[in-house]
């Protein structure tokens, strides 16, 4: 499938936030799936993972959460030090819920989106992003595919308000989220009978579907890629 890729600015209260934008060239309308970054920033990586979603049929936008922090802020993945620097500078309040609520907004208005049809995805920072966007923005979303997000107490706490279907990816090996945490988790999913799936890869570290990592698992990543994809498809790709 042939992929326009393009450089957007997005409006927000902060200012002009940037943003990766593939459109499959195919004119027809489509559902969009919102993708959100790693702490490692707006990296090649992601633009890959935006273009391979694009593939799928799917308008992608991947806005660069660190855009207070241009032009410096995109990170290797031996960096870690630095990108965790950068992720716990941001905001998790209000200027985070507006810059994704203005991400949402954007790829709602371009033509060729259903605007009822927006998923939303995320690795590392941007997992723990897609829980957030499912508490607090479910009403503006389809289906949300957070990929070990850390999550907070109060994130937990909000599990209350959310209306989709969300699919939570995890590693059992993953020295960032125990599995006491990923239990905890799925708890109160279970406790207020919401609709998810939960999948953890007993042998999969932090950042496991990256191929750029030391942490790569080649068979979580493919099997994850195959989950992620089907449960897009199921509630995004519905008949006209």
């Amino acid at each position: 499938m042939q992929i326009e890729q393009t450089e957007v600015m997005i409006p927000t209260p902060d200012g002009q936030m940037p943003a990766f934008l593939c459109t499959p060239a195919e004119r027809s309308r489509k559902p969009a799936v919102l993708l959100l970054m790693e702490a490692f920033g707006l990296t090649p990586h992601i633009r890959d993972v935006a273009t391979r979603i694009a593939n799928e049929g799917y308008v992608v936008l991947t806005p660069d959460l660190y855009y207070r922090e241009l032009p410096n802020n995109k990170f290797g993945y031996d960096e870690v030090e630095q990108a965790m620097a950068m992720m716990y500078r941001l905001d998790f309040g209000k200027p985070m819920e507006e810059d994704i609520w203005a991400a949402l907004a954007y790829v709602k208005s371009q033509p060729d989106v259903y605007p009822d049809r927006i998923g939303v995805t995320g690795f590392c920072l941007g997992g723990g992003l897609t829980f957030l966007t499912a508490c607090k923005l479910s009403s503006e979303i389809a289906v949300a595919a957070p990929f070990y997000g850390m999550v907070p107490d109060e994130w937990i706490d909000a599990v209350t308000n959310i209306t989709v279907p969300v699919y939570l990816f995890f590693g059992g090996a993953d020295p960032f989220i125990p599995l006491e945490r990923i239990k905890q988790i799925e708890s109160r999913f279970k406790e207020l009978g919401k609709e998810y799936t939960l999948k953890v890869y007993s042998d999969a570290d932090h950042g496991f579907f990256c191929h750029e990592r030391s942490s790569y698992n080649r068979l979580a990543a493919e099997d994850s890629w195959r989950e992620l994809t089907q449960f897009f498809h199921k509630h995004l790709h519905f008949a006209v």
